[in-house]
């Protein structure tokens, strides 16, 4: 039974959120604030945090900033609410780290898909690699455990969503990959056309494969498509 800590200090959605987790199978822990919600995400080291951004004293961004530093839970997958719908608001979450974005207010069916979702993905083998194919071409390699991708003799570790998606452009090198399949296979649901989610994730990607690309320049934009690797 997966863990699921959810940090949100207004206690009628706080509560709405764990009735249906709990439905659903999944043990939940609740916390009301972003001081105690980190503390506990120490302690209890949950499979997923669901958490609020406007919060009292430490806002979710913090929080979400505080996870991501902290070596222990670092890892944990944060799908991040919000009654913000700015895409200013969104693009700081994914640039923190945050994994999945959802606005209030939400349908709950919605919640657990991406719930699920999330889950799924923070397996020890990223989904993608569940049928393995390439694991090795060329001067790249991948390596699933510690989501990381070597090239040539450099290392580079990834987040989980990055080495999806990196994974997904390395089986199609050299074919552009659209957007909406990367958003598909991904995040496992049909998202709208959430363009800007792929954006900021491929922006973060490219910078850390250029760390260790000797200067080549492995992930193109195809300008109204979505994007290739090339080999």
């Amino acid at each position: 039974m997966a863990k699921i800590l959810v940090i949100d200090d207004d206690r009628s959605i706080n509560e709405l959120i764990k009735i249906n987790l709990e439905l659903n199978g999944y043990e939940v822990i609740q916390s009301f604030n972003g001081t105690e919600g980190f503390a506990l995400a120490k302690q209890e080291f949950p499979e997923l945090i669901v958490l609020d951004v406007m919060m009292p004293e430490v806002d979710g961004f913090t929080v979400a900033q505080r996870i991501r530093q902290c070596a222990e839970i670092s890892d944990t997958p944060i799908l991040m609410l919000t009654a913000l719908s700015a895409l200013n608001d969104k693009v700081n979450g994914f640039n923190i780290g945050v994994d999945d974005y959802l606005t209030k207010p939400f349908e709950i069916d919605e919640l657990i898909v991406r719930v699920r979702a999330l889950l799924k993905r923070s397996n020890q083998i990223p989904k993608s690699l569940a049928v393995r194919d390439l694991l090795t071409y060329k001067e790249i390699t991948l390596i699933p455990e510690s989501y990381s991708v070597k090239i040539d003799d450099k290392v580079q570790k990834l987040t989980p969503i990055e080495f999806d998606i990196f994974n997904i452009l390395f089986q199609n090198h050299g074919n552009m990959v659209s957007s909406q399949k990367l958003l598909k296979e991904v995040w496992g649901y049909d998202p709208d056309d959430d363009i800007e989610t792929i954006r900021v994730h491929i922006r973060h990607l490219r910078s850390k494969i250029d760390k260790i690309s000797n200067g080549k320049k492995y992930i193109e934009t195809i300008y109204g498509g979505g994007y290739k690797l090339n080999l």
